[in-house]
């Protein structure tokens, strides 16, 4: 038997586009909601398998339902819709057991693969929101702050395989000063004095150096 759905967003052509999308596809549409209020009550009346909800609706958000649902024992489960692509948001949607949490750009695109999932109890999470997150989690570390300008392009210019040579002649400054600067920089990033780790260090980060 086909799962029955409630969509409930607070953008009439969002609403009806994704609910007329569904319906040709053959999905099992029960009722449509226009803010989060109206979305739990219908829930709680029609008791659906599955719920669409927008994040961001008058009354009660997207992320509140799933609350109150978890909260009283709801078994509905949520797939959430969304623009915004936060890491508070999506961190809370995990943690409220939420089942999908789509991107609403690609919610036409991905809302069949996202109801597949759920349907087989699995949970789907947009991957432009991983992508996006994963790209925010490799952030310039903090440390290089700590470098001077010089430091920098010199740190830039190991990263591209340049000898301590190459370095002197690109800055117009003298090899040994070159081999200062190294000095101090392993000493400020706190680099083990082995073998080729300054090297190292710089390839590993060598996005943060450009």
């Amino acid at each position: 038997m086909q799962n029955s759905i409630i969509i409930a967003d607070d953008h009439p052509l969002m609403l009806r586009g994704l609910s007329d999308f569904l319906k040709s596809k053959g999905y099992n549409i029960i009722g449509s909601a226009k803010d989060g209020k109206e979305a739990y009550n219908l829930i709680v009346k029609l008791k659906p398998d599955i719920a669409i909800l927008d994040i961001r609706m008058p009354y009660k958000t997207g992320l509140e339902v799933a609350e109150d649902c978890k909260k009283n024992g709801i078994p509905t489960k949520i797939i959430l819709i969304t623009f915004d692509k936060g890491e508070d948001l999506y961190d809370k949607a995990k943690e409220l057991n939420i089942f999908g949490y789509i991107l609403k750009e690609f919610a036409i695109e991905e809302i069949e693969t996202c109801l597949t999932h759920v349907n087989n109890n699995e949970s789907y999470f947009s991957e432009e929101i991983a992508d996006y997150l994963n790209a925010n989690t490799n952030s310039r570390p903090e440390i290089l702050d700590m470098l001077s300008k010089t430091e920098l392009k010199i740190l830039h210019l190991i990263s591209k395989n340049n000898t301590a040579k190459d370095i002197g002649d690109i800055l117009s400054i003298s090899n040994r000063t070159v081999e200062k600067h190294k000095s101090n920089i392993i000493k400020k990033l706190d680099i083990p004095p082995i073998q080729n780790s300054l090297l190292i260090w710089a390839k590993e980060n060598q996005e943060f150096l450009n």
